[in-house]
């Protein structure tokens, strides 16, 4: 199913700021960030399992790998001025959601990238948090070529 009609509005005088700060769309961005990292990290850590277990995750990213991941990837002109980490974190999963309704990627495809892009021991906090900021960094560097650039 086509989904733009929820952004109809957005299009009409579609900006970085405009896309990155809605509320709206950063609510969605969460169920969508959540649902595809935690099922691309099942998916990462199935593959590497040294026992061939197969592994589900029900994992939220974190707030701090997300507005590390929008730094990384130079695109906090996207976010309100002033921005703290959830600030920016609620830009990157607005902006996820825009390309998403915008029918520029889907969600197999988000998983796959993420999936992909993931390394290192995730069972380690501190190699996940790194992976999963590469990871996001990585994302939001393919998604860019889907957003206004001013």
């Amino acid at each position: 199913m086509d989904y733009e009609f929820l952004i109809k509005d957005i299009n009409l005088n579609r900006s970085q700021k405009k896309i990155g700060t809605d509320k709206g769309l950063a609510k969605i961005g969460d169920g969508i960030v959540n649902l595809t990292y935690s099922i691309a990290k099942s998916v990462f850590l199935t593959k590497n399992s040294s026992n061939e277990k197969i592994v589900r995750t029900g994992v939220k990213v974190n707030k701090k790998i997300l507005a590390n991941a929008l730094k990384n990837a130079n695109m906090k002109n996207f976010a309100k001025t002033r921005a703290d980490a959830h600030d920016l974190a609620d830009t990157t999963e607005a902006l996820v959601a825009y390309v998403w309704l915008s029918n520029h990627i889907s969600l197999y495809e988000l998983i796959d990238f993420l999936s992909s892009s993931l390394s290192g021991d995730l069972t380690l906090r501190n190699e996940e948090i790194e992976s999963a900021t590469e990871a996001f960094t990585n994302l939001l560097n393919y998604i860019k070529q889907f957003l206004p650039e001013s």
